[in-house]
């Protein structure tokens, strides 16, 4: 490909916001986004790319742009006469005690806590009966609550412990090593870890995974050649050991390293997408022990989940779409040796392991169904859940004789049960107190058919009783990508956009992992259109059925969802009226370009394989497909400043394309987060803003002047 790109304009122009507050509607005056002579060339083909300066994150010239459409779309936002009681019924919904599953560690039992509003979770720990004391309070981390807990990991014997902290939500972190008993630091920060666990090799150090800090922006730069190292305690970091990733026959995007729980061997997994991976072993009992591989190619998904001495347990998609368990012997553990387990079915395995046991958690449309079998393969008992939903956790230590799990789905707050793993009772360990009634709401599942004939899952949320007038508000959500499989879950921001008399639809796309790999590559590259036809024919279907009509209509995704929302909404934008694309992948001939981004071409190809493959990404790319002239939804696209995940450039082109080419008085606004990254570690204060910002401005769009359900709010003011 011949890429030509001129100089960018030196100045930008930026006409100041005058948002001035009427009855109907609020008037915005969009802030001018300058050009650039920019382009590439891609198979003979030229295509501009105006606001490529905004890929510059860190410069003057993007910060002003920023602030600018920050000031404009929060102008806009003060002006929603109901966004304030929102904001103060999240706050009253969200204020309740949040306890985590319990974890065995030494000899304390720790676990995650929130008394309600706290930015993050505390980790707590008690020895026996005695009283839970602070371990660990991430709040404490910084003054605004924007450093989170990204990790945490324990000696086999439980007597230190080493974290990992993200800062303004950044995928780089910081590892701190800490004396478990004491809770002292004992030796200097481990710095520059990405993508990464932390996995200890006894008492004495710990394995870890890492790029070299990129020329540029640490939050855009290119990351390509991954590397595991091995760092001792009481050395510094800049003599830790490189074990993989150096040599060119190494180089991987993603690599993985983990010691097995009786620690005898390191795991090695390398990947080049995020899809497919090598296995290797190491025998760390023999000090002169060599990498073996078990998987030499990326054909296949594979992970050791277990090992009873020199027998490997391996949980893989390798000529098994929907997974199995094979085993094989780690003197000669090559793919011509491997026996079946726990074979493939036509539900989707995700298995874990246990107090002496295997827990085999299927999905049977995208609901769970778990199997409890012992080492020799045999069927011990099905485990029945407390209900239809989403269940998880089934796991521990394999001298544990009792472990916690936890349920949930669209209408239930998750719970968290003790199991008792020989005689399969379980009971209630801890219930939420919250302020939501599940028995006055009903969640369902339907079936509907896609473009193709496809049958396609959906659950649809809302209150009991709901009238089927075409009125109601709706928010249709989904991702589509990466094998990420979308199960029932309670959500508390859901919740009070229910309890308005909102219904909220999620269905079971092409491309993710619910029927496994052919469901997932069914949604992949040329195949990607699938998805958001999907997507398109689960709002044809409420439409159709009278839950909701295109007046009334919201479409939400993030990330890979992100792009899903984008591309419907250039592709059919009288589908909807309100369309809300977060953090989204949506310039699809240069997200390859950015961080960790060449990692996803599995799912997406790129504009650079062929001539083929680049057309079929710019003819649904969000970014490529604004049209001047055509009448888009009021959008509200949402992304942070430091997102190094998917850059937020991909959303800052997406609004400058939307604000020059909108047609009709629909607004189009970016609400840019600052400090703040893909999602993960984002305070719990930041996050109510951000839905009571999301959900005023959706509602307001679809032509509410008063929130709908006004006696719950009147019920919270008294």
């Amino acid at each position: 490909m011949k890429r030509i790109i001129l100089l960018p304009l030196l100045a930008i122009f930026l006409v100041a916001c005058q948002t001035q507050i009427k009855k109907e509607p609020i008037v915005v005056n969009y802030p001018t986004t300058a050009k650039a002579d920019s382009l590439d060339t891609y198979f003979g083909t030229e295509v501009k790319d105006p606001y490529r300066w905004l890929e510059d994150d860190r410069s003057p010239e993007t910060e002003a742009w920023v602030k600018t459409q920050n000031e404009t779309t929060f102008g806009y936002l003060e002006n929603i006469p109901f966004r304030n009681d929102l904001k103060k019924r999240l706050e009253k919904i969200w204020n309740y005690e949040k306890i985590g599953t319990p974890f065995e560690e030494g000899d304390y039992t720790y676990f995650y806590k929130n008394d309600g509003l706290q930015n993050q979770y505390v980790v707590y720990r008690k020895k026996g009966e005695g009283e839970a004391e602070v371990f660990l309070d991430p709040n404490t981390f910084s003054e605004d609550g924007t450093t989170s807990l990204a990790g945490l990991s324990f000696t086999k014997d439980g007597s230190m412990a080493a974290y990992l902290i993200s800062e303004g939500g950044s995928d780089w972190r910081k590892a701190i090593v800490l004396n478990a008993e004491t809770k002292e630091i004992m030796e200097d920060t481990l710095v520059d870890i990405k993508f990464s666990g932390l996995s200890w090799k006894g008492n004495d150090g710990f394995y870890y995974s890492s790029y070299d800090k990129p020329k540029g922006s640490e939050l855009s730069a290119k990351t390509d050649q991954h590397k595991v190292y091995y760092h001792k305690l009481g050395t510094p970091q800049s003599k830790d050991e490189l074990i993989y990733g150096e040599r060119p026959d190494e180089k991987h995007r993603y690599i993985g390293a983990g010691v097995t729980e009786d620690q005898n061997y390191l795991v090695i997994s390398a990947s080049t997408s995020t899809s497919g991976n090598k296995l290797f072993i190491q025998d760390l009992k023999d000090p002169n022990g060599l990498l073996i591989p078990i998987v030499d190619d990326t054909e296949s998904d594979n992970y050791i989940i277990e090992n009873v001495g020199s027998k490997l347990f391996i949980v893989t998609d390798r000529n098994a779409p929907n997974k199995k368990i094979i085993t094989v012997d780690a003197s000669n553990p090559s793919m011509e040796n491997w026996v079946d387990f726990i074979p493939e079915t036509e539900n989707v395995l995700s298995p874990n392991t246990g107090g002496g046991y295997f827990f085999a958690e299927y999905m049977v449309d995208a609901l769970s169904k778990v199997l409890q079998y012992d080492y020799d393969g045999k069927l011990v008992r099905e485990v029945k859940l407390p209900g239809l939903g989403s269940a998880s956790g089934f796991g521990g230590k394999k001298e544990d004789k009792e472990f916690y799990f936890y349920f949930t789905n669209y209408i239930i707050p998750g719970s968290s049960y003790k199991f008792n793993v020989e005689t399969g009772e379980y009971q209630s360990y801890w219930k939420p107190e919250i302020d939501f009634n599940s028995e006055e709401y009903e969640s369902n599942q339907v079936f509907y058919e896609s473009k193709d004939g496809t049958k396609i899952p959906m659950m649809i949320t809302h209150k009991k009783g709901l009238e089927l007038n075409g009125k109601n508000p709706t928010i249709l959500y989904a991702y589509g990508g990466f094998n990420v499989s979308i199960t029932p879950s309670f959500s508390i921001t859901n919740s009070v956009w229910m309890e308005q008399g909102g219904i909220y639809a999620v269905p079971n796309i092409r491309g993710g992992g619910e029927y496994g790999k052919k469901w997932h590559d069914a949604g992949t590259k040329m195949q990607k259109q699938n998805v958001f036809d999907d997507f398109i024919a689960a709002g044809e279907y409420l439409i159709a059925n009278n839950y909701t009509s295109s007046d009334y209509l919201a479409i939400r995704g993030g990330s890979n969802g992100g792009l899903l929302v984008g591309a419907t909404m250039t592709q059919r934008p009288d589908l909807m009226k309100v369309a809300l694309p977060a953090v989204g992948v949506l310039d699809m001939l240069r997200y390859h370009t950015f961080t960790a981004g060449a990692g996803w071409a599995y799912d997406y190809g790129t504009a650079e394989d062929n001539k083929e493959m680049f057309e079929y990404l710019k003819g649904y790319s969000p970014v490529h497909n604004v049209k001047s002239g055509m009448e888009y939804p009021a959008t509200l696209v949402t992304t942070g400043d430091h997102d190094d995940r998917v850059v937020p450039a991909h959303s800052f082109k997406f609004a400058a394309e939307l604000q020059e080419k909108q047609a009709g008085s629909n607004p189009t606004l970016i609400r840019i987060e600052t400090n703040a990254g893909h999602g993960a570690g984002t305070p719990v204060s930041k996050t109510i803003e951000q839905y009571a910002d999301i959900f005023g401005f959706t509602l307001y769009n679809m032509g509410f002047e008063e929130l709908p359900n006004q006696a719950v709010i009147k019920e919270f003011k008294d």
